[in-house]
């Protein structure tokens, strides 16, 4: 088990590496092993293009037969864009497969597992698998659930402001926190933000890095009031989509028509007139936007989380106070009336950011304790 895991650990490594590139895809990684010694390894590099497997078998070549192959998730036994896993495991001649977690995608789901034991081969199952899951959290949730992978992100002060009174808030996180949120913008497929914050901040909602892949910039507009000269609808970086309800996309339909990088649709409203979030999250599933980078403002922030549509929370802490009963904090709404129906969530990283403090958190359903913060 101790080998196993050792090369379960370079699969998951190499799997990383597609970090950002294989959506709607999951990220795959997978080494082939013949006598101890690695022969040949790849991992899934884009949608569309050759498997993890795909790469690993052609490097190791002839060296392949009567070899192990680990791979981070249950290979595919069906035709897609690319052929299926299985038959290119089985041609090779692997006399074992070592797998992480099976795949919840129901085109595959035990169905890879059980062709390749039909076919002789040993299977293994189970290896690192909770790494593997986290790994692919996204892309799990998204198959599973048919929406996407929603991230909170915001920054605010020791004592929960995001700005003070006047409306100042550049710049509360430091430098290095800022890279860090580029990063996630290279990750995500999408960046939703709520029509006030356009108005107010007019940001243009772009990964900044230097071969960083744009997300769908999507803005939650339920009046259709998003001025014409916003940046993200001047500036064709990146797709914008304008999720509105019917009386917003008939305001806003001919004004944007002539900016062919900008998309409006119509959401159903919910019982205050506004954009449904839940049918919004169903349709973007649909498109196969797998993931949500949720920036607020405070009004958007606070609706998914009275909504528990919050997958992941990071949450970037600065060292300054601003205080002021006007000074706004990161999370609108009208809140819980008691501590009692609060959303809970289990802290499962704390990190320093420079100089400030990132705190990873996930839902905690209410049977379950909260988890302590991990020092990193």
């Amino acid at each position: 088990m101790q080998q196993d895991e050792v090369f379960m650990r370079r699969a998951l490594a190499l799997a990383a590496r597609g970090r950002g590139t294989t959506s709607p895809n999951p990220m795959v990684g997978a080494v082939v092993v013949r006598n101890g010694e690695i022969v040949g390894e790849g991992w899934h590099e884009r949608a569309g293009e050759p498997h993890a497997e795909v790469h690993a078998l052609q490097k190791a070549g002839e060296k392949a037969e009567g070899a192990v192959i680990y791979v981070t998730l249950e290979p595919c036994s069906h035709w897609g864009r690319t052929g299926p896993c299985t038959e290119a495991i089985i041609q090779a001649g692997i006399k074992e497969v070592v797998l992480a977690v099976r795949d919840p995608n129901p085109r595959v789901a035990g169905r890879g597992v059980q062709r390749l034991k039909d076919a002789g081969l040993t299977v293994k199952e189970g290896v690192l698998a909770e790494q593997a899951w986290k790994l692919n959290e996204i892309f799990f949730h998204w198959i599973t659930q048919r929406r996407p992978f929603c991230v909170a992100k915001y920054a605010m002060t020791m004592d929960g402001k995001i700005a003070t009174a006047t409306g100042e808030s550049k710049w509360i996180s430091s430098a290095a926190s800022r890279a860090r949120v580029q990063q996630l913008r290279h990750e995500l497929d999408g960046i939703l933000v709520g029509v006030d914050t356009v108005i107010a901040d007019n940001p243009a909602l772009t990964c900044r890095l230097p071969k960083g892949r744009q997300p769908l910039r999507i803005i939650v507009d339920s009046k259709g009031r998003i001025p014409l000269e916003a940046h993200v609808v001047t500036v064709p970086d990146a797709k914008t989509l304008v999720a509105t309800t019917a009386s917003g996309a008939e305001k806003l339909a001919g004004a944007l028509a002539r900016h062919k990088h900008v998309t409006v649709i119509a959401v159903p409203a919910d019982e205050n007139g506004r954009v449904s979030l839940p049918d919004l999250l169903a349709l973007l599933g649909e498109e196969q936007v797998t993931s949500l980078l949720v920036e607020g403002g405070a009004t958007v922030l606070g609706s998914f989380f009275a909504a528990h549509l919050i997958d992941k929370a990071q949450v970037y802490l600065a060292p300054l106070v601003i205080g002021g009963k006007a000074s706004p904090g990161p999370v609108g709404g009208e809140g819980v009336a008691s501590l009692a129906l609060a959303q809970r969530f289990a802290i499962t990283d704390c990190q320093t950011v420079d100089t400030d403090l990132l705190i990873t958190a996930y839902p905690l359903p209410e049977e379950k304790e909260e988890r302590s913060c991990l020092q990193g």
